[in-house]
C-alpha cells in the first residue's frame, strides 16, 4: 500500500470510529518499514486524527504512536482535545502522562511546545481541573500536603514573584509520572507557563461560580456522550467544519 492510500485508509477508519483498526495499520507500517516511515505518515496526518488515536491510550501496552509523536505534534493535538467535551478529563490525563513521561522523552520539550501554542495553558488547566485547590496550595506553600489545602490563593503579583523560588520538595519526591510531577515540572522548570495555567484555572472556576446554570445548559445541549470511550470505541468530537478546515 502506498503512502497516500495508507493515510486515506487510516483517516477513513478514524472517521468511522475504528481507532483500533487505524492504529493497527500504523503499527503494521512501523513493523514493515521502520519507525521512520511511520513518522513520515504522522507528519501528514492532521492533528485531529493523531488526537483520535493517542487519546485512546491503553496503559496495558506500549503504543508505537505515543512513543514516536513529536512535541509539536503532541501540542497541536492536545490543544484541540477539549472538542471531545470529556468532563472527566480521563483521556486527556492518560494521553498527556503516557507521552510526556515516556522513557526517552524530555518532558520540558513537550511542555514548551504546549506553551508556544495558543490554547496550551488552557489545555493544561483542563488537565488539572479536579486538582485546582491542591495546585493552589502547591503554588503557595511548595507542598501538596492536604493540611495546607485551605483555599487560600497567592495574588497574581505574588504568583509572578514566586516564579524562581527554591523547591520545597525535590523532584524525586514527586516523580509519580502523574499530576504532582507535572505540576512540579511546570512550577520550577516552566514557571511562566505554570503561572499562566493557574490563572486560567482560576478564571474557569470564576466562570463556573458566576454562571453555573448557563454552563450546565451548554453542556446539556452540546456535550458529546462519553460513556462509550473504551479503547477502539471513540467518542466523536463535535468539530465545527470551519475549525476542521483550519487545522
Amino acid at each position: 500500500m502506498n503512502e497516500i492510500a495508507l493515510i486515506q485508509q487510516t483517516q477513513s477508519l478514524i472517521a468511522a470510529g475504528d481507532i483500533v483498526g487505524a492504529e493497527a495499520i500504523l503499527v503494521d507500517l512501523a513493523d514493515r518499514e521502520g519507525d521512520g516511515a511511520l513518522m513520515v505518515v504522522l507528519e501528514q496526518l492532521p492533528p485531529k486524527d493523531i488526537l483520535a488515536v493517542i487519546r485512546e491510550y491503553d496503559p496495558s501496552k506500549d503504543s508505537v504512536i505515543n512513543l514516536l509523536i513529536t512535541p509539536e505534534q503532541f501540542a497541536r493535538a492536545v490543544v484541540i482535545e477539549k472538542r471531545y467535551k470529556d468532563l472527566t478529563r480521563t483521556h486527556l490525563r492518560g494521553m498527556v502522562n503516557s507521552i510526556i513521561f515516556r522513557e526517552d522523552a524530555d518532558p520540558i520539550e513537550f511542555l514548551n511546545a504546549l506553551g508556544d501554542l495558543e490554547g496550551g495553558a488552557e489545555a493544561l488547566a483542563d488537565y488539572f481541573t479536579d486538582k485546582w485547590s491542591r495546585v493552589e496550595s502547591f503554588a503557595r506553600t511548595g507542598t501538596f500536603d492536604t493540611v495546607e489545602d485551605d483555599g487560600q490563593m497567592l495574588s497574581e503579583e505574588a504568583l509572578l514573584a514566586s516564579a524562581h523560588v527554591r523547591p520545597v520538595l525535590q523532584h524525586e519526591e514527586v516523580a509519580d509520572h502523574d499530576w504532582m510531577e507535572l505540576a512540579w515540572l511546570l512550577r520550577y522548570q516552566c514557571p511562566d507557563l505554570f503561572g499562566e495555567m493557574l490563572l486560567v484555572l482560576r478564571a474557569k472556576a470564576r466562570r463556573g461560580e458566576d454562571a453555573p446554570e448557563e454552563e450546565e445548559e451548554e453542556e446539556t445541549d452540546h456535550r458529546v456522550e462519553t460513556t462509550e470511550t473504551d479503547r477502539g470505541r471513540i467518542t466523536q468530537a463535535a468539530i465545527d467544519p470551519d475549525e476542521e478546515s483550519a487545522i
